[in-house]
């Protein structure tokens, strides 16, 4: 009851001007932007959209300069929100009403909040004569030279992927030599990835499920699988920075995301809403049968150079 009253005071007293720093595609930033405004009128929201990894980049440099302009974050994955908190640059929302989440995807003091579950897992081309179910399918001669995948190095989705996969016992470090091995060259984000198997340049790939999905249902010969050994996955969680300049404005909007008709817009949108309770988008299967592969993001921020630099060595990149 608290949570929801502290929720519905943010949503009638809040005004100013509110700073959002995003990597949402520029589409889905801007619905994002106009609902909480419709909600909220007297906030004035910026935003800024880049990549994950430039996003952090410019916020970095933004902290070195000692201004950083965001009051908000809203980005791929919880390994740059864990290395932020490490560094005490999150603020806390403690009124914050997650009691429908899954606390293994929401922060357990509060500092960030998952919005999604936006999966990685295997997109192929309808074209191709082998169906994978599962990732080590790729490496069956059948693959070799048709596979497409984006990089650690450019994707924050890509970086969680190669995590889980190489965290997996039956897949391991073994498995992205195998790809090599495969000559998968990656590059780039998922776009490009999507577009190259899509296009036909290449069969399979690894790749972020809205992509395909959404496309297939206008007619792209694509086919996204959940492999047997399951999926990796960001969840584009949202935070407000310890040196946010309108923390009732960011608190507000942290509450409409996580809110049910945030996590419904999240659906509208074509995305699988992190809250189970809300119904998947036309294209997913239902929750109960899509199957997480572990991850601990604490871990993934302690390795994550070694990894990143495994990744160089194994690829030549």
């Amino acid at each position: 009851m608290l949570a929801a009253a502290t929720g519905q005071t943010f949503a009638a007293d809040v005004s100013g001007k509110l700073v959002l720093y995003t990597s949402q595609p520029n589409k889905d930033a801007q619905a994002t932007v106009d609902a909480f405004t419709a909600a909220n009128p007297g906030v004035d929201v910026e935003w800024v959209r880049d990549g994950t990894t430039k996003i952090m980049a410019k916020l970095r440099a933004e902290i070195e300069a000692g201004s950083p302009q965001p009051d908000l974050l809203l980005i791929a994955d919880m390994v740059n929100m864990e290395a932020l908190k490490a560094e005490g640059r999150l603020m806390a929302h403690e009124g914050a009403d997650v009691s429908a989440y899954d606390p293994a995807i929401m922060d357990k003091d509060k500092t960030y909040f998952s919005t999604k579950l936006i999966t990685t897992g295997i997109v192929y081309n309808t074209n191709a004569e082998m169906k994978p179910t599962s990732y080590k399918d790729l490496l069956k001669p059948e693959a070799k030279g048709k596979i497409a995948m984006p990089s650690p190095l450019t994707s924050g989705a890509a970086t969680i992927h190669m995590d889980a996969l190489t965290s997996n016992p039956d897949l391991g470090w073994d498995y992205y030599e195998g790809l090599a091995a495969q000559g998968a060259n990656p590059k780039g984000g998922n776009g490009g990835t999507y577009k190259a198997v899509a296009g036909g340049e290449k069969l399979y790939g690894f790749v972020v499920d809205f992509l395909p999905i959404r496309n297939k249902l206008d007619g792209a010969p694509v086919e996204f699988v959940f492999p047997e050994e399951g999926v990796s996955a960001v969840t584009e969680p949202v935070a407000i920075l310890s040196t946010a300049k309108n923390p009732d404005a960011a608190k507000a909007f942290v509450d409409f995301l996580i809110s049910r008709e945030g996590q419904e817009l999240a659906s509208t949108m074509g995305y699988l809403p992190a809250d189970p309770t809300v119904a998947a988008p036309k294209g997913f299967p239902a929750r109960d049968e899509i199957k997480l592969m572990a991850f601990d993001p604490a871990k993934a921020l302690a390795t994550d150079t070694a990894n990143k630099m495994k990744f160089t060595e194994v690829f030549g990149g």
